[in-house]
C-alpha cells in the first residue's frame, strides 16, 4: 500500500475505507446498529489498513471488535477516530479525556493512530481545551497523529495561537463537485495532508469524462478519480459495501496517469 509521511514523521496510508454506515441497518448513517460489520471484514480481507470511524457514526466499538477478530496484528493496521464538538464531549478537559479514553475502549486497542476534531469548534477556549488534552494523549502515546477535519484556513490560525502540535491532518470534502483546490492548496503550503470525504461523489456526466480518460489504462472512472486525488497527494478514504468495488478502489494505486490526463481530470 502507497503511504505518505506526515508532518510529525508517521507514515499514512494514501487509500482508506469509510464506515460512516458500517454495521447498520439498511447501510444507512442514521440506521439501527446491526452488529453486522461483513463489510468492513471483506474490506480488511482485500488490503485495507486504513480504516476512519468517528464517535457520531456510533459504530467505534463494532469497528475494534472485527479489527481485533482479523487476526491481524493492531500495528499493521491506522485507525482514525474523531471527536465529536458538542458539550458532552468537549466541555472541559475531564470531559475530552473520557471522551478520548472511551475510544481506545471501544476501539479496543492501547493507541489510536489519528484522532481528529470532527468540525469546527467555534468557541476557542473550547477548541484550546479539546486540543491539549489530545496533545497530552500524543505525550503519552495513547495517540500517534492528531488533526482536524473540516477545518477552513481561518479555523486552522485559530488554532496556529495556541498548538504545540501542529495538525497533520485536514479532512475535507474533495470530488469533482467540489474540488476545494485553492484549500488544498494551502494545506500542501501548510505541510498539513489534506484527506478526501466523499471521493466518489459525482455525476454522469463526469463518470462518462473519466471513462474515457481510464480507457488508455484499462481503468474505470472510480479508478481515475481515486488515483488523481492520491497522484496530487491527497489521501482518500472512499467507502463501498460492495466487494467488487472494495477491490477496484484498492487496484487505483496499480497505475499512474500521465500530466496530461491529471490537467484533464482538474478541468472537471
Amino acid at each position: 500500500m502507497e503511504s505518505v509521511q506526515l508532518n510529525n514523521g508517521t507514515r499514512m496510508p494514501y487509500l482508506g475505507t469509510g464506515t460512516n454506515t458500517y454495521g447498520k441497518k439498511n447501510n444507512e448513517y442514521n440506521g439501527e446498529l446491526t452488529g453486522d460489520f461483513s463489510t468492513l471484514r471483506s474490506a480488511i480481507e482485500m488490503g485495507y489498513r486504513l480504516i476512519d470511524t468517528a464517535i457520531s457514526y456510533r459504530n467505534e466499538a463494532g469497528i475494534g471488535k472485527t479489527v481485533k477478530e482479523s487476526g491481524i496484528d493492531r500495528e499493521a493496521f491506522y485507525l482514525t477516530t474523531k471527536i465529536p464538538t458538542e458539550d458532552a464531549y468537549i466541555k472541559d478537559k475531564e470531559t475530552v479525556r473520557k471522551t478520548l479514553n472511551q475510544s481506545l475502549i471501544n476501539l479496543e486497542t492501547d493507541y489510536i493512530d489519528l484522532y481528529l476534531i470532527h468540525k469546527p469548534i467555534e468557541d476557542e477556549e473550547k477548541l484550546k481545551i479539546t486540543w491539549e488534552v489530545m496533545e497530552e494523549f500524543v505525550s503519552k502515546g495513547k495517540i500517534k497523529t492528531i488533526g482536524v477535519s473540516n477545518f477552513s484556513n481561518e479555523d486552522l490560525e485559530k488554532l496556529d495561537k495556541f498548538a504545540t502540535i501542529k495538525p497533520a491532518v485536514n479532512q475535507i470534502k474533495s470530488n469533482p463537485t467540489q474540488w476545494n483546490n485553492e484549500w488544498i492548496k494551502d494545506m500542501l503550503d501548510r505541510d498539513i495532508r489534506p484527506q478526501a470525504w466523499g471521493p466518489m461523489k459525482t455525476t454522469d456526466q463526469h463518470k462518462e469524462y473519466l471513462n474515457e480518460i481510464g480507457e488508455n489504462y484499462g481503468k474505470t472512472w472510480g479508478q481515475v478519480l481515486l488515483r488523481y486525488q492520491t497522484q496530487r497527494g491527497v489521501v482518500a478514504i472512499p467507502k463501498s459495501h460492495n466487494p467488487i468495488n472494495q477491490k477496484a478502489n484498492l487496484e487505483s494505486l496499480d497505475f499512474l496517469l500521465s500530466d496530461e490526463d491529471m490537467a484533464k481530470v482538474a478541468q472537471l
